[in-house]
This record gives structure tokens, C-alpha cells and sequence, in this order.
């Protein structure tokens, strides 16, 4: 069955009403016009018709600013003239209106579904732009009676034939057979099949032009008899003629009926569209099996109308199919000082990444082959993670991709979707291939930590899996394609912000590397480097010539006092809105305000700044301690406020906005100085009769995390004891009830935050002697490390024996009993 006709089938077989009302009112004179290829149009019969051509496109969206219109719809003598005039169409035609309009994804085509009414004649053209308009005059039918017995005895037999066809021809849907046994109007049957049944082009044009509804049903049943002849004499011919054709002779055999066909449908040696996809297919260097698929589906095209919209999704397959890169890569440049260079040059800091690059690059070209890394860079927002896959595609001169997964929600995105579904189209990772234009680029996977998991259209995240797994890559299966392609030569590298949020079986398959925040002195050569000469150029200051320059100073100043981040996205901001208040201030006055830009004319132009560092406040309160935190900006210091209050209930105050584990930390604390109060040489009592309250300032800020636990218990024995705290003096650790000091995190972003403050010693476990060994010389200047087992080490060190002024003293009562 032809495609075009399924779309139609149920529609007809659902119509139960006045013939008359399909026939409708129609119009005289100047009416627009849509000329169709090999298809013929017949009153009361509701067909799709694929539209392409400029002038018809014109015609629909016409049609859908004014609805209701009603047009002509007339057939083309020569399917291939683009352009047809007055001659090129037949005379006899319909009127028609259109019910819907179908836009198809991924091509230029649309399907658009119209419903004949009326025949008419084409009287001459009017006009061809921008579509083809004529003058139209109704030439009506005559209607046999409805008790007409010779009308309803043809049409008996005429259905008989028909479905007889139907069965015997495999070309036909058996679906035809539904819709004729569906059709309660025998005129509607009629000109059903009349449209439906394949006779030549030629021929229904001499049924449309029947005006006497018996004898085209007549003609018809006498048409379908001849092609029911034909199609027993072929059977006969092709059961006589088996046994006696080899295998040889049977392929040429078909081979020329295939090439009979073509010619007698007017596509010769195929369409246009086939012979450039086996153009672009020999030049592919894809394997045996891809290229057996290839053909497969390539031979899918003959056996489609180009007008049904199948034909445009396997020719949007099909092309997707050779868009792709098969076997085709870069030339990696191998040049060690060059990858260095450039990753310098666009990078401050970073060493472990650009190490890790630069042992690919020296393995590689050890090895010559080496299946490429796939790296998870971690760390704050605004250091970089995603530029530096730019500058790594730079350094081995590869392609370069970026798919950011923030909020993915579907698995499809990654998969592609199965071409069953309208609309079905690779996944991104293909597709980002296809982009690329080779099957090795750098493959940038932006924010892997905000994949949505587990939701009702799949997990994402599980789909990544074998795209990021080393042993599976090799032969990645995306739905839309339905074959495997190599990924196993492309270096991934995803990008996140925290590693908890991330699956435990994707974050095993990646290589992880941190990449931490910056400090000051850092983010100072950066802006000095690239940000500023960046946004100079963006506000305009290169083109007229005139380039204000920022001195350390004002630069440091930004960084403290207007910033508060790990990276170097809001200094960026900063400097540009600096930047645009001098260009205003430029443009409105005609000279270049300021030449260069101090500390001093920074609140003129970034107003008051909004941070103010955090000082170390010294030593002279007692209960008062300096810890160190980590957060999601980089490092700070915290105070830990203790004080007691006389209170027969000996309760525990905490305040502060503390988390669940920084308030078991308190109490572990407390715990760990009420069972050693005999070292601290304090009346255990004191617990007893007196209230505690620790407080860490800043209410506002949420803060959790068990690394304040050593900061707390020295807070807690310098409240109690009224001992000084050795001045410029921070710690931070996890304590335990025995007293064991445990190591934390975070240990370079607190050691800028304690620098930040002035702060000349930190004390921390033991175990994070490692961490402090792997952080460059630079970062360590001007600290001291004090690397201490437990609790008693910490308060040998930090607590002085020395009291501070105004010293309370707390007044025990005795027990009665002992009273």
C-alpha cells in the first residue's frame, strides 16, 4: 500500500454523514493552487500530501493564517518539472481544505493533510508567486440514486476485486481491507479506491474525468480486473520460472525489475538524495559490519515514497549515519615543552592537571597507542575546570566538545532515542561526535555532580557508566544509531563541584584530580595575566588606545575586600564593572579619567566594599579559640566562644547555626575535659554548678563538620581554667573520647585562610603531615606546623600557664554530705 494512504485510512473508515457535506459549497473564479506529483486527488477522500517545494510552502502558511480556505488541488503531467506553468498540469483536479498541518523533526519537508471536496477545472493561471493561483470552475458529478441497483451491484463487485487485489498483492496493507469494511458510503468507497488502488497516474485522471459516478465506478472495476490478470499472469510466470533460474540468474533477474520500476516511476538509477549518501559512504572508513548495516538500511529508501514521511526519517538517518566520523582522528601533537607551554600560558597553577596531561602525551608517544584517560576535576567553583579543557585540546592539537549535564533528567540525552519515536535523534554524546569531526576530540563533561538520578525517564548517570568505562567505550551503543561506535580514542574529562553527589560506581571509573581555590597571591597574577587585559579589550579601552593599568595593591584590595571565592569568576566581574564605570566616565567627559587605578579609587568605582578579612583577635579572653574551617569558597577561620554561667543544672548550650555532627563534636569535647579535669587542675564540680554555653559567631552561616573538634575542647579548658591561648595561634582536628586527634580535609584552603589573618601557627594531627608535604613551598611561608597525637598535645602547646586579665573565679559549694 502506498504510504501516503495509511495516514488517511482510519479518518475515511470513521466518516459516517451526508456525502453533501464532504462535497461542500464550492468557489468560483481566482482560487490558490497546489500541484501534486504522481498523486491524484478524488472528491470526498482525505489524503496527506508531503510538501517541499517553495511555492507550496508558501500556499500552507497561507492556509494557516487564514483557515477555512478553501484551494485547488490539481496533478503534474511531468513529476519532474520543479516549477510547473499551465501546461504541465492536467485539467481535472479538486477543491480541497486543508485539516492539519505536520511539521517533520529534522527536515525541511512537512506533511500536510488536506480534505477533498469537489472537482473543478483549471481554467488558466493567474499568477505563480509567491505560489501558483488560477481561475477554477466546478464541474459537478452525477450522483447515482441511493436505491440505484446497477450502481450498488458494481460496487459490490468492485469491493469483491479490490479486496481480492489487496490479498493477493504483497504490496498492499491488509490494513485497505479494514477501511473498505469501514466505509458506509459506496460513493466515498468509490473514489477510496480510486485514490488507494495503484493504477498510473495517467489512468486515474481519466476516472476523476468520468463525470457519471457508475461509469467511473465501471472503469475502475474494469482496471482492477486488468491488474488482477496482470498479477496472476506474474504469479504464474514466477512459479514456472523458479525452479529453472540458479541464484544467479534470479538476482538479475530481480535486479531488473527493480531497474524497471524505477524507470517506470520516473527515478532511474535512484534519488538524488541516495546516490550523494553513496557518494559521501565511499569515502567512510568504517568497518565491514557498519558498512553491511549501511547498505541495509540505504535500500530502505527504494522501497519508500519520497512524499511519506518514513522516507524523511531514514533519510535523516542515513545521514546522520555518514555524518559521523568512522574511524577518522586527529594527529595528536606530541611536543612535551609545546603541550607546557601553552598550558601556562593559559593556566595559572594547576600542576597536577597539567602533569597528568603532560605523562599522557610523554606515554603516548612512548607507546605510540594508548587508550586516552578519563579525568574528573574537582574543586570549587570559578578555578578554571572547564577552560582548561580548551587549553588541553589546544596542546595536542585535538577537537575540542563540552555536553554540560547539569540537570539531565533523561537517559535518552545520553542513549539517543529509538527510531520508533516522531522525533527520535542521537543521544548527545554522539551527536557532540558527529560536531566534532573526529572520533578523538577532547570531550569536556561539564557539572557530572548535577546529573538528576533515578527519575521516571531513566538514570542518567547509569548511562554514563559505559561511556566512562575504558572496557565498554570501545563499543558504545547509542539507541538513535542501533550500531556500536568506538569512544575508547576520545579523553574524557568531567567537571564537578562536589564528588558526594556523584554515584560511587561512575566517580570509580574516572581518575580524579582536585583542583583547589586560589590564593590571593594566585588570583593576583591571574587577573594581572589574562583578566584584566580581557576586559579591557571587552570594554573597549584597545581599540581608542588608552589602557588604565591596576596596581598590586588595588588588585589585592579587590580580592580581600569585594570578592569572597575560591576562583576568580567574581574578581572577573569586579574588575569589568570598574572597568565600565571608567569607560562611562570616558565617554561622557572625552578623556581617560584615571591612568591608574589604587586602592584609594576603588570604593568611587565598586562602592563600599561589602567583606572585610578575618583578623585574628588575640589572645586576651578566656574560652576564646581560633579554628579553621573549609567551605564551598575556600578557607576560613572561625572563633569557638565559651563561657559559664552559675546554674544548678550544669546544661549545655550550643548557638551559632551548628550541624548535627559540629554539635557532637562540642559534646565529645566536653565529655573528653569533664573525665581529665584532674590534668587541667579543676574541681570536677565546676561541671555540676555551673551552665556552659559555646558559641561560634557569625549566626547566620550554617556550619557543620567534626574538624572544630580540638578547637572546642581547648576552648572549653580555657574557659574553665582562665588560661591564655598562645597568641596567633589557630588549630583544627577531629577529637575522639579518648582523646585521639583525627586528620581533616581541606588542609591548603585553611592554610591560606589562617595566612589571610595573620596567623603564625596551626596545629593540626599528625596524619595530615602528608597533606602539608604535598602543598608547593610558597603557600607554607610564614606558618608553623605543629603536628600533635591527642588532646593533651594540643593543650600542652596551645594553653598557657599564664591567666588572663580580670581572671573569673569560680566558686565551688560542697556537697551536703560531705558537709
Amino acid at each position: 500500500m502506498d504510504e501516503r494512504n495509511k495516514a488517511s485510512i482510519q479518518m475515511i473508515a470513521e466518516y459516517d454523514g451526508d456525502i453533501t457535506n464532504l462535497y461542500g459549497t464550492t468557489p468560483e473564479g481566482v482560487v490558490p493552487i497546489l500541484a501534486t506529483r504522481n498523486m491524484v486527488m478524488f472528491p470526498a477522500v482525505i489524503s496527506p500530501i508531503l510538501v517541499g517545494r517553495e511555492q507550496s510552502v508558501n500556499l500552507l502558511n497561507y492556509l494557516d493564517k487564514h483557515p477555512g480556505t478553501l484551494i485547488a488541488i490539481f496533478s503534474q503531467k511531468n513529476p519532474d518539472i520543479e516549477h510547473p506553468r499551465e501546461e504541465d498540469l492536467y485539467r481535472y483536479g479538486c477543491y480541497a481544505k486543508l485539516v492539519r498541518r505536520i511539521e517533520l523533526p529534522g527536515s525541511e519537508n512537512c506533511t500536510a493533510i488536506f480534505q477533498m471536496m469537489g472537482r473543478c477545472h483549471l481554467d488558466s493561471i493567474e499568477k505563480t508567486r509567491p505560489y501558483l493561483c488560477g481561475a477554477v470552475s466546478e464541474r459537478s458529478e452525477i450522483m447515482p440514486d441511493v436505491n440505484d441497483k446497477a450502481f450498488n451491484t458494481a460496487m459490490i463487485d468492485l469491493v469483491a476485486a479490490s479486496k481480492e487485489f489487496i490479498h493477493k498483492n504483497d504490496e498492499l496493507a491488509d490494513e485497505m481491507v479494514f477501511s473498505i469494511d469501514n466505509i458506509h458510503s459506496p460513493i466515498i468507497s468509490l473514489n477510496f479506491l480510486c485514490t488507494a488502488l495503484p493504477f498510473s497516474v495517467k489512468d486515474k485522471m481519466e476516472l476523476l474525468e468520468e463525470s457519471n459516478l457508475m461509469d467511473r465506478a465501471l472503469n475502475t472495476l474494469r482496471l482492477l480486473n486488468r491488474e488482477l490478470q496482470f498479477l496472476q499472469l506474474r504469479n504464474q510466470i514466477r512459479m514456472k520460472t523458479r525452479e529453472e533460474l540458479d541464484e544467479q540468474q534470479r538476482e538479475y533477474f530481480l535486479q531488473q525489475q527493480i531497474k524497471n520500476i524505477k524507470e517506470e516511476l520516473g527515478r532511474g538509477e535512484g534519488s538524488p538524495e541516495k546516490r550523494e549518501l553513496e557518494e559521501k559512504a565511499r569515502n567512510k572508513k568504517w568497518s565491514s559490519e557498519v558498512a553491511k548495516v549501511f547498505e541495509k538500511e540505504l535500500e530502505k529508501l527504494d522501497i519508500l515514497n519520497p512524499q511519506s514521511p518514513d522516507y524523511s526519517v531514514q533519510l535523516n538517518y542515513l545521514q546522520t549515519y555518514v555524518s559521523l566520523p568512522w574511524g577518522e582522528y586527529t594527529q595528536d601533537d606530541l611536543d612535551l615543552k609545546r603541550a607546557q607551554r601553552i598550558l601556562d600560558h593559559d593556566h595559572y597553577g594547576m600542576e597536577k592537571v597539567k602533569e597528568r596531561i603532560l605523562e599522557y602525551i610523554a606515554v603516548l608517544k612512548l607507546r605510540g597507542d594508548l587508550k586516552s584517560p578519563i579525568i574528573c576535576l574537582y574543586g570549587p567553583p570559578g578555578v578554571g575546570k572547564t577552560s582548561l579543557g580548551k587549553s588541553i585540546a589546544s596542546a595536542l592539537r585535538r577537537k575540542y566538545v563540552r555536553v554540560s549535564l547539569g540537570g539531565l533528567h533523561d537517559e535518552s540525552e545520553i542513549r539517543g532515542h529509538r527510531r520508533t519515536y516522531i522525533g527520535a535523534m542521537p543521544g548527545r554524546i554522539i551527536k557532540s561526535i558527529q560536531k566534532a569531526g573526529s572520533s578523538n576530540p577532547v570531550f569536556i563533561l561539564d557539572e557530572i555532580d548535577k546529573i538528576t538520578q533515578n527519575t521516571h525517564n531513566g538514570d542518567p548517570s547509569s548511562a554514563l557508566l559505559e561511556v566512562l568505562d575504558p572496557e565498554q567505550n570501545t563499543a558504545f551503543h547509542d539507541n538513535y544509531l542501533d550500531v556500536d561506535y568506538d569512544l575508547s580514542k576520545a579523553m574524557f574529562i568531567a567537571t564537578a563541584n562536589e564528588l558526594n553527589t556523584i554515584p560511587r560506581p561512575l566517580l570509580d571509573r574516572m581518575e580524579i584530580i582536585e583542583v583547589s581555590g586560589y590564593i590571593t597571591e594566585e588570583k593576583i597574577e591571574i587577573a594581572k595575566r589574562h583578566l584584566v587585559p580581557r576586559e579591557l579589550e571587552n570594554n573597549g579601552f584597545v581599540k581608542v588606545g588608552e589602557k588604565p593599568t591596576f596596581t598590586k595593591a588595588a588588585l589585592e584590595t579587590i580580592i580581600e575586600r569585594y570578592t569572597r571565592e575560591s576562583g576568580v569568576r567574581q574578581l572577573e566581574k569586579q574588575i569589568n564593572k570598574s572597568l565600565r564605570k571608567m569607560a562611562y566616565q570616558m565617554a561622557k567627559e572625552g578623556s581617560l579619567p584615571l591612568k591608574k587605578v589604587t586602592p584609594k579609587e576603588l570604593e568611587g568605582l565598586l562602592g563600599k566594599p561589602p567583606f572585610y578579612r578575618d583578623i585574628y583577635q588575640g589572645n586576651a579572653y578566656a574560652g576564646v579559640v581560633t579554628g579553621l574551617a573549609w567551605t564551598s569558597v575556600g578557607g576560613e577561620i572561625l572563633f569557638i566562644e565559651t563561657s559559664l554561667s552559675k546554674g544548678r543544672a550544669g546544661k549545655l548550650t550550643l548557638t551559632g547555626n551548628l550541624g548535627d555532627v559540629m554539635k557532637e563534636s562540642a559534646v565529645i569535647a566536653l565529655e573528653y575535659v569533664k573525665a581529665h579535669a584532674e590534668r587541667l587542675n579543676v574541681d570536677y564540680r565546676i561541671f555540676d554548678q555551673y551552665n556552659m554555653h559555646i558559641h561560634v559567631p557569625e549566626g547566620a552561616t550554617p556550619k557543620d563538620g567534626p574538624s572544630a573538634g580540638i578547637t572546642i575542647a581547648t576552648s572549653i579548658a580555657s574557659a574553665i581554667t582562665q588560661r591564655k591561648v598562645r597568641k596567633n595561634t589557630a588549630m583544627t582536628g577531629e577529637i575522639t573520647l579518648r582523646g585521639k586527634v583525627l586528620p581533616v580535609g581541606g588542609i591548603k584552603e585553611k592554610i591560606l585562610a589562617a595566612k589571610r589573618a595573620g596567623i603564625t601557627d596551626i596545629l593540626m594531627c599528625a596524619d595530615n603531615r602528608k597533606d602539608i608535604e604535598e602543598i608547593p613551598a610558597m603557600y607554607l611561608e610564614g606558618v608553623n606546623f605543629h603536628y600533635v597525637e591527642n588532646i593533651q598535645d594540643v593543650w600542652d602547646y596551645a594553653l598557657l600557664d599564664e591567666k588572663v586579665a580580670n581572671a573569673v573565679h569560680f566558686d565551688i559549694e560542697e556537697d551536703k554530705k560531705e558537709k
